[in-house]
């Protein structure tokens, strides 16, 4: 089976093509950079001839509210005129537990204008809706800082591994469309200013984090119900103890 994945070439992008290949499938890595780019259309009917499934993978290279409206709504309606073109029998997007719940912040509604395209396009599909990447713990931390002091809500979090999100991902493909959205989440629950606090201690980083109910998360406020699934969701296994000893460890770019 022919499957493009744009954004082929991301974090979750690249571990979900590595996977869908071992599996034997044809995977298009599909990028700005391999020529094929959503936004201007230069390559997508090209790379989607003949492709029965496509995952959207893609992520706005800008938060600004402005940009990334733009991008996702831009990006969608590429996609999904090209998919339609050439016949795709199953389009996937990964989104983000909580997107209808966080309208306050312009990139989760980048993100819900992104699904409203999906469900108009009348092409079979899957919207996937995962938790924050353990990987971007960092960033938030980046968010909250001034100075040496990282301030963040004390809301619930369920933060999952992106090899575990890239195992889901490469069996959606594999599935038929569940023309729904379903959710996929760490196996713990933790409040996210105590786990930032403890991802900063694993990778030996001075600063200190203030837990902050006003603080904002990318421009939402938070409560305990905002950012973790309780549709049932598909559990991850690597657990925060389990990735820190793996992942969490120093490097320059990740200091402040």
């Amino acid at each position: 089976m022919k499957i493009v994945v744009i954004g082929g070439t991301g974090l979750i992008g690249s571990k979900t093509v590595e996977r869908l290949r071992k599996r034997g499938h044809d995977v298009i890595a599909a990028s700005p950079n391999s020529g094929v780019n959503t936004i201007t259309g230069e390559g997508l009917a090209e790379a989607l001839s003949g492709a029965e499934v496509v995952l959207d993978l893609a992520n706005s290279p800008s938060f600004e509210d402005k940009a990334v409206l733009e991008f996702f709504e831009t990006s969608g309606r590429n996609l999904l005129a090209a998919e339609k073109l050439a016949g795709v029998r199953h389009h996937i997007a990964l989104s983000v537990v909580g997107t209808e719940r966080l309208q306050e912040s312009g990139y989760f509604r980048g993100k819900l204008a992104q699904e409203m395209l999906i469900k108009a396009s009348g092409i079979p599909y899957t919207i996937v809706h995962s938790t924050q990447f353990m990987e971007f713990l960092g960033g938030i931390a980046q968010s909250g800082t001034v100075g040496q002091t990282v301030r963040l809500s004390p809301a619930y979090v369920q933060p999952i591994v992106s090899d575990d999100v890239a195992d889901v991902m490469a069996d959606v493909a594999l599935a038929p469309p569940a023309n729904a959205t379903i959710e996929i989440s760490g196996p713990e629950r933790a409040r996210l200013s105590e786990l930032v606090a403890r991802y900063l201690k694993a990778m030996k980083d001075p600063r200190t984090v203030e837990a902050d109910a006003d603080a904002k998360y990318f421009g939402a406020r938070l409560n305990d119900q905002s950012l973790v699934s309780d549709n049932n969701p598909r559990l991850g296994s690597i657990t925060f103890e389990q990735w820190f000893a793996k992942s969490a460890q120093p490097k320059r770019s990740d200091l402040p």
